[in-house]
Formats: structure tokens, sequence, C-alpha cells
């Protein structure tokens, strides 16, 4: 009888202990016991106060209960609080990659359009010949200035090129507007704007083709891009 006192004591003891423990790692995480930290000693005392109270050994599952409970509830909120710091930083670290993904794509979207925009200037400024390089004749035919044109006008570009010509001039280097006087292939006002591209503007129509080209680039960036404009406002 003696000895089971003694085991019940024990036992009572060590779940003593476990509980005042439980009790004071629920006060560090929830910050119930600010100011002051418990020690071991102080479970070591709880334990010692238990054992003199000596609990009935009938008792001792609800003690044990208890213990466990407190234990459990201490591990839930230890949990709880981790959780929510690892969310925190989860959701800071998604906010961080979306603003440098975004910005990434920005960048990309405009050095693409950068690089669209240089390719076709160079198209539109990449002649394979220029006036300078046809022999002078005393007369041209419709079909010897658009091969002229086609020689000096990106491929790409010449159908647009052709378009504006066909309206302005129908591929007459010599057409004349009575009303306003605008003059050659592109009907430019006045007429002398074409010896920016050459003094022989007059009876070569190779110069004309130049400076058609040169203007439309300038104007609109491309031939195709002058023949958009043409089409919605019927003069360019």
């Amino acid at each position: 009888m003696l000895e089971g006192n003694r085991v019940s004591r024990i036992s009572v003891r060590g779940f003593a202990v476990a509980s005042a423990t439980a009790v004071t790692a629920v006060g560090s995480v929830v910050g119930v016991a600010s100011g002051s930290t418990a020690q071991t000693n102080d479970a070591e005392a709880a334990a010692d106060a238990t054992l003199l109270a000596d609990i009935p050994a009938g008792q001792q599952a609800q003690v044990q209960t208890a213990s466990l409970t407190q234990q459990a509830d201490a591990q839930a909120i230890a949990a709880d609080a981790t959780a929510k710091k690892d969310a925190e930083e989860a959701a800071r670290k998604a906010a961080a990659e979306t603003a440098i993904a975004k910005k990434e794509a920005a960048q990309k979207a405009a050095k693409e359009a950068k690089e669209r925009a240089e390719a076709k200037a160079a198209a539109s400024r990449d002649a394979t010949r220029d006036a300078s390089t046809f022999s002078v004749q005393s007369s041209y035919s419709v079909a010897e200035i658009q091969a002229m044109a086609r020689q000096m006008v990106p491929s790409g570009q010449f159908q647009c090129f052709s378009n504006i010509v066909n309206h302005e001039s129908s591929w007459n280097y010599h057409a004349v507007n009575a009303s306003s006087g605008a003059y050659g292939l592109f009907q430019a006002l006045p007429a002398s704007k074409y010896s920016s591209a050459g003094a022989d503007w007059q009876t070569n129509p190779a110069t004309q083709i130049k400076w058609g080209l040169n203007y439309m680039n300038s104007r609109y960036g491309s031939p195709c891009d002058a023949w958009s404009f043409w089409q919605a406002n019927h003069w360019y």
C-alpha cells in the first residue's frame, strides 16, 4: 500500500510539472506573462505545491487530461503564430515577384516595339539604287518609270508607293495641276520642292521618285503609312 502511494505521488508530480510547464509555454506565446519570465524552478515549485495537496489516486486521470490539454493548447497557439508569420512572408514574396515580372514584361515590350520601329524605318530607307545611278534619257515611258521605282523603293513598300503615284499623276512625271500648279509624279506644290533631291527634277523621273520616297518616309514613316493616310483623307 505504501509502495502504491509512492508511485502515485511520483506520477502526480511528473504531470504537475508538465502542467506547470505548459501554462508557462502558453503565457510565453500569447504574452500573458508580460514583464516576467517563467523559470524551470517555477514548474518545480508548482509540482511541489501539487504534491502537498496530495491528490487522490482516483483524480490522477483528471490531472493527466488537464496537463495534456494545456500542452496541446500551447502547441496550437505556437503553430498558429508560426503559420501566420509564414503566410505574411509568402504574401510579401509573391507581391515582390509579381512587381518584378510586370517590370520585366514592360521593358521587353518597349524593347520589341523599338526594334520593330527601327526595322520598319530601315526597310523604308533601304533602296537598292539611287537616282544618280540611272542613265539620263530624253524621255521615259510609264513602264520605264515604274521600273526605276521598283529598283529604288523597298519591295514591301512598292505597291503602296505605286498606289499614291497612280492617284496623283498616273506615272506622268510632267503632270501639272492646272488650278494649283502642283507638278510631277507626286504633285509637289510648289514644284521646286523636287530640287532638294536633284537639279534635274524636271527632266529626270528618278529624281522625282527619290524626292517622293524621302517625303513619305520623313512625313509618315513609310510609303504604306502614307498610303493609309491618303485612303483616309484623299491627300497626303
